[in-house]
């Protein structure tokens, strides 16, 4: 059994966001959680 995958625009308003919300990419609204998480793997923690 296989489950799809879902990523943090799967709760979101937009039908433009949430046609990709089971692409395989962990994309993210914008706004600062995606800030926070580019700061994160960046290695800059500011």
């Amino acid at each position: 059994m296989s489950t799809k995958h879902v990523n943090h625009l799967a709760n979101e308003k937009s039908p433009y966001l949430l046609q990709h919300a089971h692409n395989p990419i962990d994309w993210y609204q914008w706004g600062e959680e995606a800030f926070a998480k580019a700061r994160e793997e960046a290695g800059n923690h500011d």
